[in-house]
């Protein structure tokens, strides 16, 4: 295999989170990421906070001329802004707040996540009860709504942390049943119709170039990531839970890396694991090694084409629990770094 030259803005030896923290509190949560982290932070995600602060209602909130209320079922598409949305914009404003004050004079790389055009639609309802994702009209607009409102969030963010990079993370965890027609009606009784792969491709890639000039992550945290459909369409870093990876997609990952896409490996538990466990960051980061081994690729791309992570988020975890996995995560990268082999 052949190696690429690599430019990430995060540097070699960098470790990150998912997105979601625990706990209520929008300045603890950025405190503890902007503490235990070096050069790649993250935006915090709380859902314990409540509807509008989880993963679908807080991107709900960023959607331009398109709006969204709680239902029993879940987010429905609504006529106008009303509570809900409200709600979901108070949150990330308090969240924005949070994370300029704990990044003053900062100039590493700030990560920020949505849901993906294709989880959103998977996950957002129109007024009949039925998600999006069967209405392929309905996709088009939501993605378009989608790209104004990311294009205005992002430029929030660069206006309140000046001196950073702002690396955008779609969140896609139902891609893969995207792409198979594994997507439940709302009956249950039936699955919607498989996107075709092209326009999957091509509605993630008009996403990516609202991004910008700098590195788009997807998020994948189910097993079947199409890691060749992502580098097409633009990704230049792919996050997986590591444990979910088998010998049958060693191919697409080996392609994705030496086309100079970087691998988010999420190596630790986003919970139910005890802090004395955490004392073995060479042994946490075997598993990439092997990986490594099996495709045949340098130790050297190790420290530069991997960000170590935990597998998701980490928002069902204690508060020390989190802020462990995040300190133990940088020292996991280090040791890749220190000891590739």
């Amino acid at each position: 295999m052949t190696e690429n030259t690599r430019a990430f803005p995060w540097g070699e030896a960098a470790a990150t989170g998912v997105g979601s923290m625990p706990g209520e509190d929008a300045r603890e949560a950025a405190r503890t990421v902007a503490g235990e982290l070096e050069s790649l932070l993250f935006l915090p995600e709380l859902p314990a906070r409540g509807p509008g602060a989880d993963m679908v209602g807080r991107t709900t909130g960023l959607l331009a001329e398109l709006y969204a209320r709680l239902e029993p079922s879940g987010w429905r598409i609504g006529d106008r802004p009303g509570r809900d949305t409200r709600r979901a914009r108070a949150w990330l404003r308090e969240d924005l707040d949070a994370i300029e004050e704990f990044t003053q004079g900062f100039d590493g790389v700030l990560k920020v996540a949505v849901v993906g055009p294709w989880s959103l639609a998977a996950a957002l309802e129109r007024r009949n009860g039925e998600a999006m994702l069967g209405d392929p009209g309905a996709c088009r607009d939501l993605a378009q709504s989608l790209a104004e409102g990311l294009r205005e969030h992002l430029a929030e963010l660069r206006r309140r942390v000046p001196g950073a990079t702002v690396v955008t993370q779609f969140d896609e965890p139902s891609l893969p049943a995207v792409l198979t027609g594994r997507v439940r009606t709302a009956s249950g009784y039936r699955t919607h119709r498989a996107v075709d792969r092209a326009v999957a491709e091509e509605t993630l890639r008009g996403l990516v170039e609202v991004a910008g000039e700098a590195p788009t992550v997807v998020h994948c945290c189910a097993p079947g990531v199409p890691f060749a459909l992502l580098r097409r369409a633009g990704a230049r870093a792919v996050s997986c839970d590591l444990s979910l990876l088998t010998e049958r997609d060693d191919e697409a990952v080996g392609e994705a890396v030496e086309g100079g896409v970087a691998l988010f490996a999420g190596v630790l538990p986003g919970a139910g694991v005890a802090l004395g466990e955490l004392s073995d960051p060479a042994g946490t980061v075997t598993p990439v090694r092997s990986l490594w081994r099996r495709l045949g690729l340098s130790p050297g791309l190790l420290a530069e084409s991997v960000v170590v992570t935990p597998s998701c988020g980490l928002a069902g975890a204690s508060p020390a629990y989190a802020r462990a996995a995040l300190a133990h995560c940088v020292r996991a990268a280090r040791s890749l770094a220190d000891n590739p082999e």
